[in-house]
């Protein structure tokens, strides 16, 4: 199983559409997991037209979005059990706030976004993984997102690019 996992689209507010790498790699995808700041509704069903979407608000999203999507949630794909949450709060960073998100939980993977700074490494037996921005870098020297693919093990890399 294929899946595109995204973060801080801020759509339209920091680009006009989703940028052509991601569109690229969301045509064959059999879900598509989204760690927060989408920022309007349009997000949501763009991504819809590719596959399953699943996802979280995260601090700059509209009433819509919060209305549709919860605070954190869990999927579980193939017997992996995946944590989403965006990360925004008070006090500690940023990991440190979506692994305590999931504390005590049965988690194999937590996706995170908010910092807009990828991660994907483990801690213990948990992938904790942040895709960046597809469409603010920030102070990153690239755009980003994930992909996983799912079978016997969750394989998960990070695709960075430029700006086409």
């Amino acid at each position: 199983m294929k899946i595109v996992v995204l973060s801080d689209t801020h759509l339209p507010k920091r680009k006009k559409g989703l940028p052509a790498r991601l569109l690229e790699e969301l045509q064959d995808s059999d879900m598509i997991l989204h760690a927060g700041d989408w920022q309007t509704i349009d997000v949501y069903k763009d991504l819809q037209s590719y596959a399953r979407v699943e996802g979280v608000y995260g601090n700059v999203d509209d009433h819509e979005i919060i209305g549709l999507v919860p605070f954190k949630k869990m999927v579980e794909v193939c017997g992996f059990k995946i944590g989403i949450t965006h990360g925004h709060g008070k006090g500690k960073t940023t990991k440190k706030r979506a692994i305590e998100a999931f504390e005590g939980e049965n988690v194999d993977c937590i996706i995170f976004g908010h910092s807009h700074i990828p991660v994907n490494r483990y801690e213990g037996d948990i992938l904790i993984f942040n895709p960046g921005s597809p469409t603010d870098k920030r102070r990153q020297k690239q755009y980003s997102f994930g992909v996983f693919f799912v079978s016997d093990k969750i394989v998960a890399e990070l695709i960075y690019f430029d700006e086409v």
